[in-house]
């Protein structure tokens, strides 16, 4: 599994139909290929839900074994990365439900905006992320970074809509405190 540099797209179109094609005949080429255009990404998203290299290669695993035995099924080649993230993102979960436990608070926020005053680096912001409690994490993960709603987060999670508001609005605020102390 390569893990330094950069994916491999392959050029949308006729190329990467017949990747997909490939992989639905089950053509061990074209599901190396397929893999190899999307594991870095895919790693970094299972790495940043699990917070433990072991747990991300195993939901990568997983994920890809998913990926190749449902492929037929995928309704529309332009939503292929977004349907690998789903993926991924579903078996890291499951993952960390069965060997950690997340922690849910259901505080309420006071509504306040949680704001940044200093530009950051991304290392230091990934740093703070992955030093989130399980819940907090999970949550800020799913709505700041994979761009999902609450109600969606909520159904993936088996939560309510108002713990993952609230799990977020925490999450942020931890955060701020978190990188206050790494900045002094």
């Amino acid at each position: 599994m390569k893990r330094a540099g950069t994916s491999i797209r392959p050029a949308p179109g006729v190329e990467e139909a017949e990747m997909i094609e490939g992989c639905i005949r089950n053509q061990r080429a074209a599901q190396k290929k397929l893999y190899d255009c999307y594991c870095d990404a895919m790693y970094t998203t299972a790495f940043r839900i699990t917070g433990d290299t072991g747990f991300a290669s195993d939901a990568l695993q997983e994920s890809f074994l998913q990926v190749f035995r449902e492929i037929k099924q995928l309704r529309s080649q332009a939503a292929l990365g977004s349907w690998i993230k789903r993926i991924v993102i579903r078996s890291s979960l499951r993952i960390i439900r069965k060997y950690k436990k997340i922690r849910f608070t259901d505080l309420t926020g006071n509504g306040e905006p949680v704001v940044w005053t200093q530009p950051l680096l991304g290392e230091e912001l990934e740093k703070a992320i992955l030093e989130l409690p399980e819940g907090y994490r999970v949550v800020f993960l799913l709505v700041e970074v994979e761009g999902y709603k609450h109600q969606e987060v909520a159904e993936i999670l088996g939560i309510s809509e108002g713990t993952s508001k609230s799990q977020l609005y925490h999450a942020k605020r931890y955060l701020q405190k978190l990188l206050k102390e790494q900045m002094f």
